[in-house]
């Protein structure tokens, strides 16, 4: 029987799969789960990333923007990534030493290209609204697998901003009964859930940081004349030293006083933001370095101003773990443990779980529990009136 693991409520063994804002590529995680909701357990047998070749990112990077975007070009990738998110579940469990028919489910986010949490009054018909591409049936079909995908509308089609999705996972896979977490992704965007000690569903606090790698790494972009997508491990801006006058005018953005819950995306931070960045800087005459040094600043103090206004009057925390591809950004790290000394920073390599892989395996979680009828959304997080299953089927 095809719902057959569910429905006798077995273990199942699902692909998740995560492409997110900055851009990078494609994540695959073979996850094991057992049982579903705040009471499942997650095993991950595999974890596998293709990157996007220079080429596909910038043709991604043009539809997130209004000025390079087209409804055909939308239509058309939409397929694509199906088709390329089809091959990485492939490929990822050939590389396991699996065969396709070890796999019960693949579980898709999709490729953001916009996210609209609230509607802008002076556009007609205007929503609240969020675009994810990669056809969930051109995965099913190339696969031949139930697929699951396009979560983020059903929460804000009861009151949520569609993000973010992590502190749900994080919930699931980090909470402690005696020590107060916040964990802190920093992909595109960053994003953080603090966990008090023994937390549970309804004492959880999480919110959009604001720019993780999105300004690093169109600054590094643009430095290098196209050659580098990121600083490798933080080492050009560990040459550098940040402008505290720029970091200022940074942080006077309005998002960073908005309360949460609430998100954001490249719609706030994205090209145009950079832009402007660069133009401040040149303005300074600031030398490479201490540009790139002031963006990976920027990155560290948005956070820990977070922190420092909507978290630690709440929770008492002790641990700051690090996830996602700023994980591997050294300088960022040295940063943001200087900024919070009261706490530990780390990675969550240091608790065995992969840096990369926890959002790809939170969307393994995510769709495990759609199979079920599980809501698998967090309301304290996105702002939604009510908990919702999220999710839509693809049949293979």
């Amino acid at each position: 029987m095809m719902f057959a693991p569910w429905m006798q409520d077995e273990p199942t063994v699902v692909v998740g799969l995560m492409s997110g804002t900055s851009l990078d590529g494609i994540d695959a995680a073979i996850v094991r789960i057992t049982g579903s909701g705040y009471s499942a357990t997650a095993e991950l047998l595999h974890y596998y990333s293709k990157p996007y070749e220079p080429e596909l990112r910038h043709q991604l990077r043009k539809l997130c923007s209004i000025d390079g975007s087209t409804s055909a070009a939308v239509c058309s990738m939409n397929a694509y990534l199906g088709s390329r998110f089809a091959e990485v579940v492939q490929e990822a469990v050939a590389a396991a030493g699996m065969q396709m028919k070890d796999i019960d489910l693949v579980s898709s986010h999709g490729q953001t290209i916009w996210h609209l949490p609230f509607p802008e009054p002076e556009v007609p018909y205007s929503a609240a609204s969020t675009l994810q591409i990669g056809d969930i049936s051109v995965i099913a079909k190339h696969t031949g697998k139930l697929t699951v995908g396009d979560f983020r509308p059903a929460d804000m089609a009861v009151g949520g901003q569609g993000a973010p999705f992590a502190p749900y996972g994080d919930l699931i896979l980090f909470r402690h009964p005696e020590r107060g977490r916040l964990l802190q992704n920093v992909g595109g965007i960053g994003n953080c859930t603090a966990l008090s000690a023994g937390a549970d569903s309804a004492d959880v606090l999480a919110f959009d940081t604001g720019p993780g790698n999105m300004v690093m790494d169109a600054v590094v972009h643009t430095l290098s004349a196209g050659r580098l997508s990121y600083d490798e491990g933080g080492r050009w801006a560990a040459q550098g030293s940040p402008h505290e006058g720029l970091l200022d005018e940074m942080m006077s953005h309005p998002y960073f006083q908005t309360l949460p819950p609430k998100s954001t995306g490249r719609e706030l931070f994205g090209h145009h933001y950079a832009a402007r960045f660069m133009e401040q800087a040149r303005t300074r005459a600031l030398p490479d370095a201490d540009i790139v040094a002031t963006a990976t600043a920027f990155t560290a103090r948005s956070i820990a101003d977070g922190y420092s206004r909507f978290v630690f009057p709440k929770y008492r925390i002790d641990e700051v773990i690090v996830t996602g591809g700023g994980a591997h950004n050294r300088t960022l790290l040295r940063m943001l443990d200087q900024r919070l000394p009261q706490q530990k920073v780390m990675t969550s390599r240091a608790l065995g779980f992969d840096d990369d892989a926890k959002e790809a395996v939170i969307f393994a979680l995510l769709g495990n529990d759609f199979m079920h009828g599980v809501p698998n959304n967090l309301p304290a997080a996105t702002g939604a009136i009510r908990a919702t299953v999220m999710g839509k089927l693809a049949l293979p």
